[in-house]
């Protein structure tokens, strides 16, 4: 198929532009497999992102809402979280990998999933857009192609991304882009319609994505957590680290410095509101490229320029940054919440919100009740917004720069709340390295399936893993080895419980944030327990005093950093049950648990008691 017959001279004056025949061929083949009715090929100009904000509106993927620059979009029903079932790597013949990770034989999978895409885009739009991961004319700047049949995938990604038509003008080697092929499929008014025919497929051979049947942004946004697959295997065979990692900035108060971090959380674990604590700086809240400079530094950058966060309890007192700009006008899209009166209303707002309204499910009334017969909330658990990071306040100045920021402390936080302590310290690199790989969380809305329960979840990234995970744990081992400027490793648990309610404070986590930023620049002591380093109660009670104005009591401080070993110890039960299911575990790994094993059953005998205070670790 001749691009000259399916594309207008605009389209065609814009893709020569680029002069890139593998750009081409992409798109030859997929017109011919997907059918679309017309096809658009958009650069960064104004009036190409214009079209595409009002042909959402048009086709009705986008409602406009009172304020000026806000939208709404709803996904189906079926199509409110990332669907990992559906979600698979093609597998090539001979190849092995995690048993962790969904997989398919590479022929098979491409065959049905190519079989659901011909014909998908009948009747519709292609647009072919170009992206750029990471900041523009940087060492970590990889261009991505997405060919879409939706204005709100389209929408988002011109607020999530950086434009790369540039780069892709720009390209050394022809051949070096990911892509990413997207179709909602058959619609049903404004959402998909096929969902048990959803699929996302990722050919690592291709460096490509293939979903279709799917509006929701995990599933169909290919720059999303799509390219963090792609960009793994990458990273790996070029020895750097791509990570599910927030990029920010710690400003203790009263120092003239600024100390970033990374940090990986599952999904609603904290890992937004972490990187968007007041007095602090964000750079990224989802994925971060890390690379090794010249002088032995590791420097990071944010793959995006923009924020799809979980919008469920934001409110003025816990957010009060995000807070702000989803209620003032600028260019927001807001999805799967409540609409009334062009008013977008969540869970946990903070404010009285409306009896009546629209959702999701359509017509919403209070008490109104599902299929189920159990009542429907009045939006979506894992409801969400999507915004740029230069509309925030607390936006760090270096957020673009080509060059990254050096990184003083990686973070790993899970969802536990039996467990695991508010915040301690690795005790070397390897060690932090151990306690990210067997990172657990409990499940919450923002995955298909049930809620509560506890999930391995290694260094918050299994979900996205592409090699296995042998050669992952390998990748950081060796990324610890070239370091000349060491980086200390967290491990943070916002959500320990007891009967029931939280010990943490939803403000607490910038505490721990500043005991961390300390410990990297040496102005605190730590008790070394059985499970690495944790704070002591006086730094802690002034760390409360200065920044909470909260007076900190050495009650709550026991309760939270007693080291709960009978619970440690069935995790270590876990943890080796499933590493002994993988394969060629890099013996390091096995050490650490030896070791950490030991220490626990040695503090079990010494205390005789299943819960052991802080102090006593002193003694």
């Amino acid at each position: 198929m001749s691009l000259e017959k399916i594309l207008d001279k605009k389209s065609l004056d814009t893709l020569k532009e680029i002069n890139n025949k593998n750009v081409e061929k992409v798109i030859e083949q997929f017109v011919s497999l997907c059918k679309p009715e017309k096809v658009t090929v958009l650069s960064d100009n104004k009036e190409d992102v214009e079209y595409i904000r009002n042909k959402s509106i048009e086709n009705k993927e986008e409602t406009k809402l009172a304020l000026e620059g806000h939208t709404v979009h709803f996904d189906g029903p079926k199509d409110q979280a990332r669907d990992k079932a559906n979600t698979k790597i093609l597998l090539p013949k001979g190849t092995e990998i995690s048993k962790k990770i969904n997989t398919v034989a590479r022929e098979e999978g491409l065959k049905e999933v190519l079989d659901i895409m011909n014909g998908c885009m009948k009747g519709k739009e292609l647009f072919v857009r170009f992206f750029c991961l990471g900041p523009l004319d940087s060492k970590f700047s990889i261009a991505a192609l997405q060919l879409t049949d939706s204005t709100y995938v389209c929408h988002s990604e011109d607020i999530l991304y950086r434009q790369g038509f540039s780069q892709f003008k720009k390209l050394k080697d022809p051949k070096n882009f990911f892509y990413f092929v997207h179709s909602a499929g058959e619609m049903e008014g404004s959402v998909t319609k096929n969902v048990d025919k959803r699929r996302i497929y990722v050919d690592l051979q291709e460096n490509r994505v293939l979903t279709v049947n799917n509006q929701y942004a995990g599933n169909s946004v290919g720059l999303k957590k799509l390219a963090l697959r792609l960009a793994i295997k990458k990273a790996s065979q070029e020895n750097w680290l791509t990570e599910h990692m927030f990029v920010m900035g710690i400003h203790p108060k009263g120092k003239d410095r600024v100390t970033y971090f990374t940090g990986a959380f599952p999904s609603a674990c904290g890992k937004t509101s972490t990187a968007m604590m007041s007095g602090q700086t964000i750079i990224g809240d989802d994925i971060a490229y890390i690379r090794i400079n010249e002088a032995g530094i590791a420097h990071a950058v944010n793959i995006e320029q923009g924020i799809f966060g979980i919008i469920r309890d934001v409110n003025k007192k816990n957010d009060p940054i995000i807070q702000k700009v989803l209620t003032t006008p600028r260019e927001i899209i807001f999805s799967n919440v409540l609409i009334k009166d062009g008013k977008p209303f969540w869970l946990g707002m903070g404010t009285e919100t409306p009896k009546d309204g629209v959702n999701f499910l359509g017509e919403w009334t209070e008490g109104k009740k599902g299929k189920d017969r159990k009542e429907i909330p009045l939006a979506h658990k894992n409801a969400r917004y999507t915004i740029r990071i230069s509309d925030l306040e607390n936006a760090d100045p270096h957020a673009d720069d080509p060059k990254g920021v050096p990184v003083s402390g990686f973070i790993y936080g899970g969802r536990n709340s039996d467990t695991s302590v508010p915040v301690a310290e690795s005790l070397s690199w390897a060690h932090g390295v151990f306690l990210g790989v067997i990172l657990e969380s409990e499940t919450t809305a923002a995955t298909l399936g049930a809620e509560g329960k506890l999930v391995h979840n290694p260094m918050a990234n299994i979900d996205f893993l592409t090699v296995p995970l042998s050669t992952y744990i390998n990748s950081h081992l060796r990324f610890g080895d070239h370091l000349d400027k060491p980086i200390k490793i967290f491990s943070t648990n916002y959500f320990l419980k007891e009967d029931g309610k939280y010990l943490n404070g939803m403000l607490d986590k910038k505490i721990w944030a500043l005991w961390m930023e300390g410990r990297v620049h040496g102005n605190y002591a730590a008790i070394e327990t059985p499970i690495g380093l944790i704070p002591k109660y006086e730094d802690l009670e002034a760390l409360f005093k200065e920044n909470n104005e909260e007076d900190y009591s050495k009650q709550a401080y026991n309760k939270q950093f007693s080291v709960r070993l009978d619970k440690y110890l069935d995790k270590m039960n876990r943890i080796e049950k499933i590493f002994k299911e993988e394969k060629d575990i890099p013996q390091v790994f096995w050490d650490h648990f030896e070791q950490q094993k030991k220490r626990l059953q040695e503090a079990r005998k010494e205390h005789g008691k299943p819960v052991v205070q802080p102090e006593e670790f002193e003694k």
